[in-house]
């Protein structure tokens, strides 16, 4: 019976957001299972922010889903093609950041709650916040 509702509530969720987790998930089985070598792959769950994909997908993309895999694709080739000049190893950080500035700038009137701590009304600067709180300057 929880597997059901585990699938059903799993089945609710847009579908580029969900072959997006699902990948993650994935990405993340194949190495703990020494698939695939950590040293090819790095994995930070705490990096995965789903909510805001699904928020964007649901609400800013609803019913479009080919522009939000174009918005997916342009911004995947986009960073590979910037961390030839700035040489980054590790792009699924400046992927999450992606989604979520884009997420940002489409909803720039909501009051965000930042790990329970903080509250913004300006979450134009929240992509920024995130960078500064992961240490990426």
């Amino acid at each position: 019976m929880a597997y059901q509702t585990i699938l059903q509530e799993y089945m609710l969720i847009p579908p580029v957001t969900r072959a997006y987790t699902t990948a993650c998930v994935v990405t993340t089985l194949a190495v703990q299972l020494d698939l695939v070598s950590p040293f090819q792959l790095y994995f930070n769950p705490t990096l995965i922010l789903t909510r805001y994909c699904r928020m964007l997908e649901e609400g800013s993309f609803r019913g479009r889903t080919a522009d939000f895999i174009v918005m997916f694709v342009f911004g995947s080739v986009l960073m590979v093609i910037c961390a030839f000049f700035v040489n980054l190893v590790f792009l699924g950080q400046a992927f999450t950041i992606m989604i979520v500035y884009v997420w940002s700038r489409r909803n720039i009137h909501i009051r965000l709650n930042f790990f329970g701590l903080m509250n913004f009304h300006d979450i134009y600067y929240f992509p920024f916040r995130l960078l500064i709180y992961h240490g990426s300057f």
